[in-house]
């Protein structure tokens, strides 16, 4: 298991749980996880290569992403459940009426899974250790 998919438990459990924001301490550090005052190596979601001005996007900096790109400022958590103990979830309804969901599956195996809402229901893949966000 990736780090990608521990930012991505970590971030569904916490909005499940009440979180109402969430913030990564690191966010871009040197090739070297600095600066900072001890001067130990750290990790963040993207590193910078000083010598080139290349950057490195890890995988948690992708997991971040399907929060902080469809879960928009003023989003109301709405309830979600995973029928599977392989799959994580969570969803919120944006200010504009669209609901994101995210998906997190955290087996070795593609997975269908049945979303429901209300009486409508779709079929969806997910493949192992990925997570989606589905925009309706």
């Amino acid at each position: 298991m990736g780090l990608g998919e521990e930012y991505g438990r970590s971030m569904i459990n916490d909005f499940n749980n009440g979180t109402v924001g969430w913030t990564d301490w690191n966010i871009l550090l040197d090739e070297t996880g600095g600066p900072n005052h001890v001067g130990n190596f750290c990790f963040a979601p993207v590193h910078a290569n000083t010598s080139t001005g290349d950057l490195i996007y890890t995988n948690s900096y992708y997991y971040i992403g399907h929060f902080s790109k469809f879960i928009r400022p003023g989003a109301k958590r709405i309830g979600a459940s995973a029928s599977r103990s392989q799959l994580l979830t969570t969803s919120f309804k944006n200010k504009d009426g669209k609901m994101a969901v995210i998906v997190m599956n955290q087996s070795d195996k593609k997975l269908t899974y049945n979303l429901c809402i209300g009486t409508n229901a779709a079929v969806v893949d997910i493949l192992p250790h990925a997570i989606q966000t589905l925009v309706l």
